[in-house]
């Protein structure tokens, strides 16, 4: 069993910076691909950026470069995600998730994550 806890969100003017975190509990964390989605009102949840298991590579959504950076810490069975230059369309609530198998295939599609978190709410003013 994978728990998912994120934290970190919060209301910030655009322009501004935010780092979110994810606690994570299980034993496979170290092996686990990992991905931030996000979920706007009234849109789909998207992908915004997964890590392979060594930290080695990383993927974002081609809007998401440049400002967002991803990164864990598997010593902690940690994730995080360094969101600068913050937009109001960066508006959502941001999801911490597990894919299901250690490949990329299908990395930005939610439907290759098998465990989420809760949710942690973004809010940026303009």
């Amino acid at each position: 069993q994978v728990q998912l806890v994120e934290s970190g969100g919060g209301l910030v003017q655009a322009g501004g910076s935010l780092r979110l975190s994810c606690a994570a509990s299980g034993r496979t964390f170290t092996s686990s691909i990992m991905g931030w989605f996000r979920q706007a009102p009234g849109k789909e949840r998207e992908f915004v950026a997964a890590i392979m298991s060594s930290a080695d590579v990383t993927y974002y959504a081609d809007s998401l470069k440049g400002r967002f950076t991803i990164s864990r810490d598997n010593a902690k069975n940690a994730v995080y995600l360094q969101m600068n230059s913050l937009k109001p369309d960066d508006t959502g609530v941001y999801y911490c998730a597990r894919k299901r198998n250690d490949r990329a295939l299908l990395i930005k599609s939610a439907t290759a994550y098998d465990y989420w978190g809760q949710g942690t709410q973004v809010t940026v003013s303009s």
